[in-house]
C-alpha cells in the first residue's frame, strides 16, 4: 500500500472545479467585450486590425470551451456531489442542484454550438451562423447565474466582488454600444438601455435573496444526504454507540510520488453508522518492501458533530489500524480491506472502538 502525507479535506479535483469556473467566467466576459465592442473599433485602432480581432475572439472562444469542458470533467471526477458527465451537457436532468446546475450545461452547449458551426461556416451559410453567434452570447448570463446558483464560493466577497465586475464592464460595453448603434432609436433604444440596467440589479436582488439568504443550499436542490453530512452539529444525532461495525465500499488509486508513491482510498460506511472514510498514505522502497513514510486518516459519522482526523497506526496485509480524534472523540480503527487492484475497488470492514 502507498500514499502520500497530505492533510485531507477538499481534493485537488474541488480546487480545480472553483479555478476553472472563475477562468471560464472571465474567459467568456472576454468573448463578449470583443464580440460588442469589436465592431466599434473601440478596441482596436491601427494597431489592432478588424481580423486580429476576430482571431482573438475566435482563439478566446476554443480556450472557453477547453476550460469549460474541463470544468465539468473535474467536478464529475471531485465525487464530492452526485453529478455525472451526462448532467455536465444535458441541462435539468441532473440529481443536484438541476435548475442551477442545468443553466451551465446550457452555457456548454451553446459554447460548443458556436465552435461547431465556425468550423461549418462555410456549409451552413452565414444567416444561420450569425444567428447561432447570437444565441451563443446567452451562455454569458446562464454562465453568471450558473455561478451564483451552485458556485462553491458564490458567498465569498472575493468572488461577488469579481462577479460584480464582470458584470459591470459587460454592462458598460453593451450601454457603449447601445448609444453609438444606429440601428436603434427611439423607443427601441429606450428599451436596450433600460433592460441594460436592469439585469445588474436584477442579479443584485436574486443573489440577496438566493446564495447569501439562508437555507440557500436546500432551496437550490441540494439532495438531503448531502445536506445531512454537512448539517451543523446541532442538527445532526450526536448518539455514537461504541463499538461499532460497519461495511465499507469505496474505490483506490495508487500513484507515483516525488519519493515514493501514494495510497487514496475513498469509502463509504454502511451499517450502524452511516458517513465516510478516506485513507491517505505515503511509502518509500525499502529492500523488498515498501515503509510507510507518512499518512492521514478521515473519519465522517453522521452521529459525530465533526470530522475525526489521525493517522495510520499499523499496516498488516491488507488490515489498516488508525486512530482518529475530534473534539470529543477518539477512536481506534481496524479496517480489513478486500482491494481488486484491477478494477480499483475496495469492500471490507471497519471496527471501531473508544480510544
Amino acid at each position: 500500500m502507498t500514499a502520500a502525507a497530505v492533510t485531507l479535506g477538499p481534493t485537488a479535483y474541488w480546487y480545480l472545479t472553483r479555478g476553472s469556473g472563475i477562468v471560464a467566467l472571465l474567459l467568456l466576459t472576454a468573448i463578449i467585450l470583443l464580440g460588442v465592442l469589436g465592431p466599434m473599433r473601440i478596441a482596436g485602432g491601427e494597431r489592432w486590425p478588424r481580423f486580429a480581432l476576430d482571431t482573438l475572439h475566435r482563439d478566446l472562444s476554443l480556450l472557453a470551451v477547453v476550460v469549460i469542458a474541463l470544468h465539468v470533467v473535474v467536478s464529475v471526477l471531485d465525487g464530492f456531489a452526485p453529478i455525472g458527465l451526462i448532467d455536465g451537457v444535458v441541462p435539468f436532468v441532473s440529481a443536484y442542484r438541476p435548475l442551477w446546475l442545468g443553466l451551465g450545461a446550457l452555457a456548454f452547449d451553446l459554447m460548443l454550438a458556436l465552435v461547431i458551426t465556425s468550423l461549418l461556416r462555410r456549409r451552413l451559410g452565414l444567416r444561420w451562423w450569425r444567428a447561432v453567434h447570437w444565441l451563443a452570447y446567452a451562455s454569458w448570463p446562464l454562465a453568471v447565474l450558473h455561478g451564483l446558483g451552485t458556485g462553491s464560493d458564490s458567498s465569498q466577497v472575493w468572488a461577488l466582488s469579481l462577479t460584480l465586475g464582470c458584470v459591470v464592464i459587460v454592462a458598460a460595453a453593451v450601454l457603449a454600444r447601445i448609444m453609438r448603434s444606429p440601428a436603434l432609436r427611439g423607443s427601441g433604444r429606450s428599451a436596450a438601455l433600460a433592460a441594460t440596467l436592469l439585469t445588474p440589479a436584477g442579479l443584485a436582488v436574486f443573489t440577496a435573496v438566493g446564495p447569501l439568504a439562508p437555507d440557500w443550499a436546500r432551496r437550490a436542490g441540494t439532495p438531503a444526504r448531502l445536506l445531512a453530512s454537512l448539517a451543523p452539529a446541532a442538527a445532526r444525532d450526536t448518539r455514537l454507540k461504541l463499538p461499532f461495525a460497519d461495511q465499507l465500499a469505496g474505490t483506490i488509486e495508487q500513484t507515483a510520488g516525488a519519493s515514493g508513491t501514494i495510497l487514496d482510498i475513498e469509502l463509504r460506511l454502511s451499517g450502524a453508522d452511516s458517513g465516510s472514510l478516506r485513507i491517505r498514505m505515503a511509502g518509500a522502497p525499502s529492500g523488498s518492501t515498501v515503509a510507510l513514510t507518512g499518512s492521514q486518516v478521515d473519519l465522517l459519522l453522521n452521529a459525530v458533530p465533526s470530522a475525526l482526523q489521525g493517522e495510520v497506526t499499523g499496516l498488516k496485509g491488507d488490515t489498516v489500524t488508525a486512530r482518529v480524534s475530534g473534539a470529543q472523540t477518539t477512536l481506534e480503527l481496524t479496517a480489513d480491506l478486500q482491494i481488486d487492484p484491477q478494477a480499483g475497488t475496495v469492500t471490507g470492514s471497519l471496527l471501531g472502538k473508544a480510544g
